[in-house]
């Protein structure tokens, strides 16, 4: 599907509420609603707009005055009671003036099937985008990891095309400006299937330092997590749905990004030159 992002209204621009506002597409999706124009409600736990979806006395305060919604549940699709808080969310953002929603899924995760299907028979005009591990976890979830040369994760061998953050930001901002979207299903991935082996060479060439890749088992995993914030209570079943997704079984491409914006997906390797030369993985002391 091969689209302008140009909106089909053109008498009006959406308030739009963008859920998890400082997440990784959340704050790249009001970047761009914002430079175009629209009103953004940025909503999260911490933000002027607060939401929690362990709280649903915050979701309609969060709605009142919008009219499009940027759905991302934290901490994942997967976890119980997720697909009943999307479909109360839902219901009550379509019964708010709402009806626009575009719903970020997950690749890969049969438990983020019965979210969508919630999303679905709403009453909702939806858009899903479904993608799996972002380019930016190595730059904003694991600089460190990468910074000090040691990339883990609880997986071996298998084969997985990284999606980048902005090309999914991209495809969540036409879909919100671009009523040609309405009930479509975008499954995202980047141009290449890619071994962690082969993310660590990547990043190796990017930087100019050694970066190594280590598997470890989901326990170890589950203890790292930890240490960038996680509860313990997050950290087991996140390291388990990673070792769950990073089994092999999104080792093939699709055309979404090519179907949703009528160009290639970004590649890794450009993602770690320019994240590199951006000094983000640099050691103190150096200069990019």
């Amino acid at each position: 599907m091969k689209t302008s992002t140009k909106t089909t209204d053109t008498n009006t621009k959406r308030t739009t509420l963008v859920i998890g506002a400082n997440g990784k597409t959340g704050r790249r999706v009001v970047q761009r609603l914002r430079a175009a124009g629209y009103p953004v409600k940025a909503a999260s736990r911490s933000s002027e707009t607060p939401f929690d979806w362990n709280d649903d006395a915050t979701w309609a305060p969060a709605l009142e005055g919008t009219q499009a919604a940027y759905i991302t549940f934290y901490p994942d699709l997967t976890f119980p009671g997720a697909a009943d808080k999307v479909e109360s969310f839902a219901k009550l953002a379509v019964q708010m003036g709402a009806k626009r929603l575009v719903l970020l899924s997950g690749r890969g995760e049969e438990g983020a099937r019965n979210a969508e299907l919630r999303l679905e028979n709403s009453g909702a005009d939806w858009t899903i985008v479904r993608c799996s591990v972002f380019n930016q976890n190595f730059s904003e979830a694991f600089a460190d990891a990468v910074r000090y040369g040691r990339l883990s994760m609880p997986s071996k061998g298998i084969q997985e095309p990284f999606v980048d953050a902005e090309d999914i930001a991209d495809v969540a901002f036409a879909a919100l400006t671009d009523d040609r979207y309405v009930g479509q299903v975008y499954e995202l991935t980047g141009p290449r299937l890619m071994t962690l082996e082969g993310v660590a060479s990547d990043l190796t060439n990017a930087i100019g330092r050694e970066v190594r890749y280590y598997p470890v088992s989901i326990e170890e995993y589950a203890a790292e997590l930890t240490q960038h914030g996680y509860s313990q209570d997050e950290a087991l079943p996140i390291a388990q749905l990673i070792a769950d997704v990073l089994d092999g079984r999104n080792a093939c491409l699709t055309d979404g990004v090519q179907r949703a914006l009528g160009r290639a997906p970004r590649d890794f390797a450009d993602y770690a030159r320019e994240t590199a030369a951006a000094g983000v993985w640099d050691l103190e002391g150096e200069a990019s």
